[in-house]
Order: structure tokens, then C-alpha cells, then sequence
């Protein structure tokens, strides 16, 4: 049986000599070879299984890999070959620089995949700030910037034609980039045929972050090498938070179309709560994420990509902060100065959802249907022996 180290030589010769590897996906296969010949984080998460079904790691498969890892740390800190051993095993950042790769590659357009280069708190601040302070400009030059109590009316402030319009162009954008990059990834992963039962499984580990325990069930490593399941608790409160919000702006379109009740809602009316609820989710969740970015152990993930991480979450909690104060002083004379602010805010987190950190949700669910499809087949070793 060959030794370690002739593995790890072989790994980076076969990575070197393909022409679709990277740097970072050569470094990931090279990484990878190792780990399979030791297994010992085998049963940690979703990545390992996946990685024990093949011999050879080509661009793709470490792509998908890479969009599998949910960067927990565990392994790092259960891998005696990790640095400063020779070898230099860092699975979670091997994965990060690989995932970042995924995330450029597969943008569209594509000259827009350079933006994941520079998306960083800087940037995200500035496009708020710059669009918030061209809705507050606008009002100014109207005269309506500061006026009397408009009992919450927003549509006094700017028509609902014209939010409707702005606002749905830039999330069809979104939408529309976001996909088109998944579509291209996931054709090219050669995944199999979609059943019931995978795609329940894969919407089951989304949803519960199943990978985010560690493989121990204890959580994930932050700042040391002690667990914790606070990173898990946070995702899920902005999870959940985000889409109580997106529940609320749903509910106020069928109000107000379906329905024909115009707003402003009551406190107590369906989208005014389930708007506060998810806003609540979204202050709590992305501050206490921002707090472990800041505090997370320095061989964890990609250093090069933690502004565009934090940029990000700024921007989710901006929206959120900026919707609460909203909702609190809708009743007073700052209520348009408010709005503006809130309106530029989440026209930045629109217009850098398909160059930013969101990203990875969407390629992260398309691998967990990968995972769920491929580990119900015969492995490429089982379909060799036969």
C-alpha cells in the first residue's frame, strides 16, 4: 500500500497535469488524496462519504465537494496531518478558495463574476449609502422630506407603482442570475435522475443544517477546537428571519391585490407581525454571525473571502435594523427620511445577492441534492469491481 506521502506526491502530479485544475483545485486534490487514505473524518460529514467514492478528483467533483463542505472546522482540528504537519491538510480552507472559484466560474454574466473579488463591506456600505442618499436627495428636491405624520402611509412618500417596478427588476435580477449559475453548475455535476425521496432529503438536511453539527452533534469550531452550536443557531435565525420576512411582503401583495386592502396594515395584521418577527430573527442572527466571523479561528475557511462574508451580513442587518425603525416611527414626521433609508439599503442587498455570500446557499442546496441522488447509487469503486 502506498504511504501518505507518495500519496500526496501522486495527488498534486494528477492535479498538475489536468488542465481544468486551478491552483485551488489542485491544492484540493491533493488534500482530498490524502484524506482518502486515511478516513478517519469519515463519518463527520456528507464531504467524506462523498469523497470515499472516488479515486481521482477532477475539477468538478472538487466543485462539488467543496459546495458540500459546510466549513464546520471539525475536521481541522481532528486531522493529525493538519499544519504545521508537512502535508498541510486544511480542508475547510481548501474548500473555501474551491467554493469561491464555483462562485466566479458560474456567474452570470459572467464578466460579473469578477465582483466576488471585490465585494467587500466597503463596497456593500457604499452602495446603500449612495442609493439611500439618492431616494433622501429626491425627496428633498420634492419638498417632501420632512412633513406631517402620514399615519404610516408610505405610499404618500413614493407611489406603489413605482416600488413595485424598482424593486421587482431587481430581484427578478437576482433571481434570475442566481439561477442561471445554479443551472450551469448543476450540468455540470452529471448528478442523476431527481426523485421524491432524494429531494425530501436534501430539502430536509437545508433546512435543519444538518452539517453544521460537527459530525458529533456538538456544533461547529469557532475560535478554538471547542464545539459549539451557536453558528447553527445563528443561520437559523436568519434563515428563518429572511423568509418570515419574505412571508410578510407575500402576504401584503395578495392583501393588497387579492384582497384589495391597501397598507399600511394594522400592528396586529399578518404581514405587520410576521415583518417583525423575521426582523427581530434578522438583527439576532446575522449580529451573532458577524460576532463569530470576527472571533473564528485564523486556519478556518479563506481569510481572502471574510469581507465579502461580512458584507453581507452588514447588509442583512442593516435591512432589518432600517425595517424596525421604520415600522416603530412610521407614525411621525421622519417617517420618508426612514423609508429612503430602508428602500437604498435593500436595493444593495438586491443588487449583490448574485455576487455575494448568498451564493453559496443556492450551490450548497444543488450539492445536498447531489449527495442525496449520488449516495443511492453504485460508487464508481463498486461499479469498477464489478
Amino acid at each position: 500500500m502506498q504511504s501518505l506521502d507518495a500519496l500526496a506526491r501522486e495527488a498534486v502530479a494528477l492535479a498538475n497535469g489536468e488542465a481544468a485544475h486551478s491552483a485551488a483545485t489542485a491544492e484540493a486534490a491533493r488534500q482530498l488524496q490524502i484524506c482518502n487514505a486515511c478516513r478517519y473524518c469519515e463519518s463527520f460529514c456528507a464531504v467524506f462519504p462523498a469523497m470515499a467514492r472516488r479515486l481521482d478528483f477532477s475539477a468538478g467533483d472538487a466543485h462539488y465537494l467543496a459546495n458540500l463542505c459546510h466549513n464546520c472546522g471539525a475536521c481541522l482540528h481532528a486531522c493529525q496531518y493538519a499544519p504545521p504537519h508537512e502535508f498541510a491538510v486544511n480542508v475547510p480552507r481548501a474548500m473555501a478558495e474551491v467554493r469561491h472559484e464555483t462562485y466566479a466560474g458560474y456567474a452570470w454574466p459572467q464578466p460579473l463574476g469578477a465582483l466576488y473579488r471585490n465585494n467587500g463591506l466597503t463596497l456593500a456600505l457604499a452602495t446603500a449609502g449612495g442609493l439611500a442618499l439618492f431616494l433622501v436627495m429626491l425627496l428633498a428636491q420634492r419638498g417632501s422630506l420632512f412633513h406631517e405624520p402620514l399615519a404610516g402611509n408610505f405610499y404618500a412618500v413614493f407611489p406603489h407603482g413605482t416600488m413595485v417596478w424598482m424593486f421587482g427588476l431587481a430581484f427578478g435580477w437576482a433571481v434570475l442570475a442566481l439561477t442561471i449559475g445554479a443551472v450551469r453548475f448543476w450540468r455540470g455535476q452529471s448528478p442523476g435522475v431527481v426523485t421524491g425521496e432524494s429531494a425530501g432529503e436534501a430539502v430536509r438536511n437545508a433546512l435543519a443544517l444538518t452539517y453544521l453539527d460537527g459530525g458529533h452533534g456538538d456544533g461547529c469550531n469557532e475560535a478554538d477546537d471547542r464545539s459549539t452550536l451557536l453558528r447553527r443557531r445563528f443561520h437559523h435565525l436568519t434563515f428563518y428571519g429572511f423568509m418570515l420576512c419574505f412571508a410578510s411582503t407575500s402576504v401584503a401583495t395578495l392583501y393588497h391585490y387579492v384582497l384589495g386592502l391597501q397598507a399600511p396594515y394594522p400592528i396586529l395584521s399578518m404581514p405587520v407581525l410576521l415583518g417583525t418577527v423575521g426582523g427581530l430573527g434578522l438583527l439576532a442572527g446575522p449580529a451573532g454571525l458577524l460576532w463569530l466571523n470576527l472571533r473564528r479561528h485564523p486556519l478556518h475557511g479563506d481569510p481572502a473571502q471574510r469581507p465579502m462574508d461580512r458584507a453581507f451580513i452588514v447588509l442583512l442587518f442593516a435591512t432589518s435594523l432600517t425595517g424596525l425603525a421604520l415600522l416603530a416611527l412610521r407614525d411621525t414626521g421622519a417617517m420618508a427620511l426612514l423609508l429612503a433609508v430602508h428602500l437604498g439599503t435593500v436595493m444593495a442587498l438586491f443588487l449583490t445577492l448574485p455576487y455575494g455570500k448568498f451564493a453559496h446557499a443556492v450551490y450548497r442546496v444543488a450539492t445536498l441534492l447531489k449527495w442525496a441522488i449520488e449516495r443511492r447509487q453504485p460508487s464508481r469503486l463498486q461499479l469498477g469491481a464489478d
